[in-house]
């Protein structure tokens, strides 16, 4: 039983760290609408560190600075798309988890789908061209076939 209850705790340790964000507590803002602009914010923010992470969740010094960035400029009275084209146009759209959809950024978005196509298109080919390899034989070369089978099946 002590082994179970220990396990258990192990897991529920385990589990809750991973739930945890890495904003600390001398960076929540005090008015709570503020704040929850902040977060909702962070979450589309990547971590320029970690890369696969939001601003929100990452304990990399660069991250909390952004946190820190992107709370100081909405106690300034910055909108949530001022603040975002701000910290845009400071780290490039890279710093978006989601990046919008814009002629820069074209290639990015349609590479997946050119794939696709051409490798059906490739698929495609190859099989239309299987198809049409096995042809049929010339009038010879079935006479030819016929005496051979013949000559096979004649009894020694």
């Amino acid at each position: 039983m002590a082994l179970l209850r220990t396990l258990l705790m192990v897991l529920a340790i385990a589990f809750s760290a991973t739930v945890t964000r890495a904003v600390l507590p001398d960076e929540v803002l005090e008015d709570p609408v503020l704040e929850s602009r902040a977060r909702a914010l962070s979450a589309e923010l990547r971590c320029l560190v970690c890369q696969n992470q939001s601003i929100d969740d990452s304990n990399a010094e660069l991250a909390r600075d952004l946190r820190i960035l992107v709370r100081e400029r909405l106690v300034a009275g910055d909108t949530n798309e001022e603040v975002m084209a701000f910290i845009v146009s400071r780290y490039g759209e890279f710093v978006l988890l989601k990046p919008k959809f814009s002629i820069q950024n074209l290639a990015l978005w349609g590479t997946p789908l050119v794939v696709i196509l051409a490798g059906a298109g490739f698929l495609l080919l190859r099989g239309r061209g299987a198809r049409t390899q096995p042809g049929r034989l010339s009038a010879d070369e079935e006479e030819r076939l016929g005496e051979i089978l013949r000559e096979r099946d004649r009894p020694n």
